[in-house]
């Protein structure tokens, strides 16, 4: 490799690795305080436990932070070259802006290679980990996930509080159901209580003891002109579940979750079965989407170039707004195609190329177009 090459390739490849770096960094602080800071903080999850959910979401933030790295990275190198007239300078030297790209292709190649082994391997199985880590945090010890005298919404219709926890025991258990419009439609106390955790349904069970409840009408739970109900039981269990903290997954999430292997043998018994098309289209959205996603590196890679040599800027605010607005503009096209997936005969699985497709021929063009200024 010439020196001007190994000069650009080392440049690009550390910005690449700086700014993927960052970008990860945020998405994962953004991730963590969305599902974990909160039960670190009450004492729900330990801190190795919350490391180790942390390590795993590095793949799937990946697949999102190493297309945005590169195109940082190309715009920052090649602005910063430009801008000190070292894009002049080659080419007065007879070098043409291809023979100046090709180390930058060679990292996008070799980007779209590890995008591709992240999106369709290492990503799903990290997913899979990170919510068999959150079971097992729950299944070692289900009472952490009830923190005494705290309002607990955590529960999907079900407010619940405990006044204190005396062992595995509850003690002054209070509960209020809600309905759709978050009105309190039933409503339990008990003088104990203790908790078991059901893997297989995704709930914890409540056993209370020595219970009095009141109940209240259903159409409309707050008229309180009328008695409401009220009686004792010596004892009743409740359900708990658990999908607000382990995150209800839509089955099309739950496919993104599947190795590329396994995608393939759930389209080859979908097909074998004869499934209709509307049960078919979302693996294969799935599918396309890995590939597609793994291909965004050489999308941007491709209309960095130019635009890194034709804004002659070194300024990096700048050139990390104009990376910021380009994604905005490819992702908005992949959620608009996103917002098809219930329609199959528009083969949303195949628009999911748009973006790439669109991206890649506007930068062919425009690599032209200064390759000939």
């Amino acid at each position: 490799m010439k020196i001007l090459h190994r000069h650009i390739f080392a440049s690009v490849l550390f910005s690449c690795a700086v700014a993927a770096g960052l970008f990860a960094f945020v998405l994962i602080v953004g991730n963590a305080f969305k599902d974990l800071i909160g039960y670190m903080l009450a004492g729900q999850l330990s801190g190795f436990a919350v490391m180790k959910l942390l390590v795993l979401l590095v793949p799937y933030v990946c697949v999102h932070a190493l297309p945005m790295g590169m195109l940082t990275a190309v715009l920052l190198v090649l602005g910063r070259m430009s801008s000190q007239q070292e894009i002049t300078a080659m080419r007065a030297a007879g070098l043409s802006l291809g023979y100046a790209a090709r180390p930058i292709f060679i990292i996008a190649v070799i980007g779209v290679v590890v995008g591709l082994g992240i999106n369709c391997y290492y990503m799903p199985l990290a997913r899979t980990a990170y919510r068999d880590t959150l079971s097992e945090a729950v299944r070692k010890n289900p009472l952490n996930f009830i923190v005494p005298k705290t309002f607990i919404r955590d529960f999907p219709g079900v407010v619940v509080f405990v006044n204190r926890k005396d062992g595995e025991n509850l003690k002054d258990f209070w509960l209020w159901q809600l309905d759709d419009q978050k009105r309190v439609k039933f409503f339990a106390r008990a003088q104990s209580g203790h908790v078991d955790y059901v893997e297989s349904d995704n709930k914890m069970v409540l056993t209370l003891s020595n219970v009095s409840v009141e109940t209240r009408d259903e159409k409309n739970p707050e008229d309180f002109s009328a008695p409401h109900p009220i009686g004792t039981s010596d004892q009743m269990s409740v359900d708990l579940k658990l999908d607000n903290i382990f995150g209800k997954q839509s089955f099309n999430r739950k496919l993104s979750w599947l190795t590329f292997g396994q995608l393939l043998d759930e389209r080859q018994r979908l097909e074998a079965s004869k499934a209709p098309l509307n049960q078919r289209m979302p693996v294969s959205i799935a599918l396309h989407e890995k590939i597609a996603n793994a291909f965004t590196i050489l999308a941007f890679t491709i209309i960095a170039i130019p635009l890194g040599v034709k804004i002659s800027r070194k300024e990096t605010t700048a050139n990390l707004g104009l990376a910021l607005v380009l994604a905005l503009g490819y992702y908005f096209l992949n959620v608009i195609v996103g917002w098809l997936d219930k329609q199959p005969a528009l083969r949303p699985d195949l628009l999911l190329w748009v973006a790439p497709v669109l991206t890649i021929t506007l930068g062919t063009w425009l690599f032209r177009r200064v390759g000939r200024a």
